[in-house]
C-alpha cells in the first residue's frame, strides 16, 4: 500500500488572508474594491521612467544583501531631514522585500520559544503567524471602537518576566489613530529598565492627517536603542507591488535582523533600489504625501456624509472605518459580503483584526483610490 505524505500544519487556524477572499469576491461580482490596500491610480510618471532607466543601464543583477548604498544613504537622510535622528547607512539601514518581509525578519531574529508579544489588536494579520512560527505566545491588548486608545496601565500589567517583545503599528490599521509623544512616553517609561524590544510598524508614516506628526519610535531615545522601526515605499509612492521596505535599528539589533533577512529574501529588486534613491532626493516627493491622501479622506467622507454610517474621520493610513450600528445587526463579515454582492462595494470586516473576532459593527473601506471610484461607492453606500 502506497503511503501518501502528510503535512502537519504550523499554522493549523489560519486560511486564506481575508484581503484576499474580499478581492476575489470584488472581482467575481465587478464590485468596487474598498478592501485591499492598494491604489487604483497610477505611480508618479518620473518613479517608473527612473526605474526604466536603470534597467537600461543593466543594472538588473543582486543589489547588496543590506540593500543599494545610494539608497540606504537617501533614506537615512529622510529620516534625519524629518525627525532629527542619525542612523548610519552602512549599519542601520537594511533594505527588504516589503515592510512584512521586514516584520518576519524582526519576530523571527528575536523571539524565542515561550517568549510573550504584546501586540495591539484589531492587530494586522502578519503578526500573530510569524509569532507562532517562532514559538512565540501572542499577549492581547484590545483597542475598542471608537477611539482605539492605548490603555498604559493595562499594557503595564500585562508585562512579565516572559515580555520579549512589543509591537507598535502608527498610524494604526486598521483604527486608523496615531501614537502621540504621550504615549512614546508612557511606553519609555515601561521599558526603560527592561530588556523588552520594540518593533514599529511604521509603513503609514507619512499618510497622517489635519496637522498631525508622525511619532517614530525612532524620535525618543530609550524607544530607538531599543527598537526596529519598519517602513514602506509602497504605501508612501503608491507602488504597492514593488515590494521595496526598510528596516531601522542600532548597529547590534541590525547585526541580527540581516542574519535573518539575508536567508528570507537575500536582496530586492535592484533597478528599483536605484530608482528610489533617485526619487528621495526631491524630498516634495515624500512631503507632499500627506495632503494627497487627505484629499482622498476628505472625497470619500463628503460621499458618505448623507448616508447612515457614521464615522471618526481617519487620523492616519488610507483607510477609513465605518459603523453600520444605525443600518444592521448583521456581523460585520456578513455584511461585507452582502455589499460586495448586493450594492458592488467591498471592504474588510474590521472583526477579522482580533483575536476573538469582536465586532463592532465597523467596515475598513480602503481610499486609496481614484474620485471617481470614491464618489461611485459613496452613491452605493448612502442608498443603504
Amino acid at each position: 500500500m502506497q503511503i501518501k505524505p502528510v503535512i502537519s500544519s504550523k499554522l493549523p487556524n489560519i486560511g486564506t488572508t481575508i484581503f484576499t477572499v474580499m478581492s476575489k469576491l470584488a472581482n467575481e461580482h465587478h464590485a468596487l474594491n474598498l478592501s485591499q490596500g492598494f491604489p487604483n491610480f497610477p505611480a508618479s510618471d518620473e518613479l517608473i521612467s527612473l526605474a526604466e532607466h536603470y534597467m537600461r543601464r543593466g543594472l538588473n543583477q543582486y543589489a547588496p544583501m543590506t540593500g543599494v548604498q545610494q539608497l540606504r544613504e537617501a533614506i537615512a537622510e529622510m529620516i534625519e531631514d524629518l525627525h532629527q535622528v542619525t542612523y548610519h547607512p552602512e549599519t542601520e539601514v537594511t533594505i527588504t522585500s516589503g515592510a512584512t518581509e521586514a516584520l518576519y525578519a524582526v519576530i523571527t531574529a528575536v523571539v524565542r520559544r515561550g517568549d510573550e508579544v504584546i501586540i495591539f489588536e484589531p492587530a494586522y494579520d502578519s503578526y500573530v503567524p510569524a509569532i507562532e512560527l517562532n514559538g512565540g505566545i501572542p499577549v492581547y491588548i484590545t483597542l475598542e471602537a471608537p477611539t482605539y486608545s492605548i490603555n498604559w496601565p493595562k499594557v503595564k500589567a500585562n508585562i512579565t518576566d516572559k515580555t520579549r517583545l512589543i509591537i507598535i503599528n502608527t498610524p494604526h490599521n486598521p483604527a486608523t489613530t496615531v501614537l502621540s509623544q504621550t504615549d512614546l512616553q508612557e511606553l519609555a517609561g515601561i521599558v526603560k529598565n527592561s530588556n523588552i524590544l520594540l518593533l514599529g510598524d511604521e509603513v503609514y508614516e507619512h499618510i497622517l492627517f489635519d496637522g498631525l506628526k508622525h511619532q517614530s519610535l525612532c524620535t525618543h531615545p530609550v524607544l530607538k536603542e531599543r527598537s526596529f522601526v519598519c517602513g514602506s515605499f509602497g504605501k508612501t509612492f503608491h507602488v504597492t507591488g514593488w515590494k521595496v521596505g526598510y528596516c531601522l535599528a542600532p548597529t547590534e539589533l541590525s547585526a541580527e535582523f540581516r542574519k535573518i533577512h539575508q536567508y528570507l529574501t537575500f536582496c530586492t529588486n535592484t533597478p528599483v533600489q536605484f530608482a528610489l534613491a533617485d526619487f528621495l532626493k526631491n524630498k516634495d516627493n515624500y512631503l507632499s504625501v500627506p495632503a494627497f491622501y487627505e484629499a482622498k479622506r476628505n472625497k470619500f467622507l463628503e460621499s458618505v456624509k448623507n448616508s447612515r454610517f457614521t464615522f471618526v474621520p481617519s487620523m492616519g493610513s488610507y483607510f477609513q472605518n465605518l459603523c453600520y450600528s444605525a443600518i444592521s445587526e448583521e456581523n460585520d463579515c456578513d455584511l461585507a459580503i452582502r455589499l460586495t454582492k448586493e450594492i458592488g462595494v467591498a471592504s474588510i470586516p474590521v472583526s477579522v483584526f482580533y483575536n476573538r473576532k469582536n465586532d463592532y459593527k465597523t467596515l475598513r473601506f480602503c481610499f486609496a483610490k481614484d474620485d471617481e471610484t470614491l464618489e461611485k461607492a459613496g452613491e452605493k453606500l448612502s442608498k443603504l
